[in-house]
């Protein structure tokens, strides 16, 4: 088999002028200092809030970048993309804009609000297949068939420079960035910015490193780079969907080789707890996805030194996997726990776990009580009680309280 043909890194010149472009239709979005994960690292931290981009994610630069190149007989043939979600809302509102007809397949399982995101733009949705590969393997017999042009979400040079714009903002909103933190799928958005990113920098002087992140369960550039050669994984069930990718892409993952300085990867608790720090002390929605750069921080993946950016890739995060989410985060960070206590069938018991939890500021939210299971004694009762903390100093305080009060209680994991 031919080697592929080598891939050259746009000039900085050739970012300036997709971001020209870029700017026509999506907004500048704003870089906003976070104070708690500034003390949390020592270091002065920055969020890049592409969140609040036109379609809720930065998708839309490179959709827009790459048909903006295309003739006008392939425009007339139309567009036709795969994705389960930011992609298809980038290509629908790319192709309004520059009037031209898109076709999107979707997964029959894709979110109702990103289907209907992506209807509401003006594109034909079709749902196909039960998972993105049906999707995507419907998409590419349309191009074939119809003529349509298929839009990649990132293995292709236009879409990675269009991506590749979020670095060239962060560096004029911020002074003297020393590093920038984000999330790696299948590469288009962490290659883009990385070139675009350490060029600039060069050009004023400076020097300047880009972290890639990855899900744990889904970290195909760990393996890639490990071996030198795109590797496809087995991939694991993670709450980052939207950087579930089993195998790099190609021109991606020859730019990430050469200009990111390090990838690493978090658990989906750590996204989890990133997304309830950044709903509670920055008022920011954000997707499991573009958490992962948060998870990065707070969980010590990365040590920031100096100005350090994260950037938010997305939030376009379904209602219903938000409230999963937040539940999972608390737990997860010791704020919401369940407690197992077995008492004496007797009257009077139920009392003294109340007092015991409340003398603790312990605040109940649910109890399960029982009289029926297979490893108590028949003159026990079980006792679930969930119970909101304020972290794990104070639930380890709750269930010393109620041990204090001679019950027999522990954190139930099941």
């Amino acid at each position: 088999m031919p080697n592929p043909t080598p891939v050259v890194a746009p000039t900085l010149a050739e970012f300036e002028r997709a971001h020209e472009i870029v700017a026509q239709v999506a907004n500048v979005t704003p870089v906003l200092h976070s104070n708690f994960l500034s003390k949390q690292t020592g270091a002065e931290v920055w969020l890049k809030a592409e969140n609040l981009q036109r379609t809720g994610a930065y998708k839309l630069r490179g959709a827009y970048h790459r048909m903006s190149k295309l003739s006008s007989a392939e425009r007339k043939k139309g567009v036709v993309a795969a994705s389960a979600g930011n992609h298809a809302q980038g290509v629908a509102l790319a192709a309004k804009m520059l009037g031209i007809k898109a076709t999107i397949f979707m997964p029959v399982g894709a979110s109702l609000p990103k289907y209907l995101a992506t209807q509401g733009y003006g594109a034909t949705v079709v749902l196909e297949g039960d998972v993105f590969a049906d999707a995507l393997k419907a998409a590419q017999n349309y191009a074939a068939k119809k003529g349509a042009v298929f839009i990649p979400p990132y293995d292709n040079l236009d879409v990675v420079m269009g991506q590749g714009t979020v670095g060239l903002e962060i560096l004029d909103q911020v002074q003297n960035v020393d590093s920038i933190l984000v999330a790696i799928g299948g590469g288009g958005l962490a290659a883009g910015v990385a070139v675009a990113a350490k060029l600039k920098a060069a050009s004023l002087g400076h020097k300047i490193k880009i972290i890639g992140v990855q899900s744990e369960n889904t970290a195909a550039y760990v393996s890639s780079l490990k071996s030198g050669k795109l590797t496809q994984i087995e991939t694991t069930p993670t709450i980052a969907d939207g950087i579930a990718v089993s195998k790099p892409g190609q021109i991606p993952f020859e730019l990430i080789k050469k200009y990111i300085d390090k990838v690493v990867t978090v658990s989906d608790d750590d996204i989890a707890k990133a997304i309830v720090a950044l709903m509670e002390r920055s008022k920011m929605v954000v997707e499991p996805a573009g958490a992962v750069p948060v998870a990065a921080l707070m969980t010590g993946a990365f040590k920031p030194k100096g100005t350090t950016v994260a950037v938010l890739s997305g939030g376009n995060i379904d209602p219903l996997l938000m409230q999963k989410v937040i539940g999972h985060g608390l737990v997860a960070s010791d704020r919401y726990v369940t407690l197992q206590i077995m008492l004496p069938d007797r009257p009077g018991q139920l009392v003294k776990t109340a007092q015991a939890i409340a003398a603790a500021q312990g605040n109940v939210v649910e109890v399960l009580h029982t009289r029926h299971g297979d490893d108590f004694d028949i003159s026990e009762v079980e006792l679930r009680v969930s119970i909101e903390t304020t972290g794990a100093e104070h639930s380890a305080r709750v269930l010393k309280a109620l041990q204090d009060a001679g019950l027999k209680a522990k954190v139930a994991r099941n």
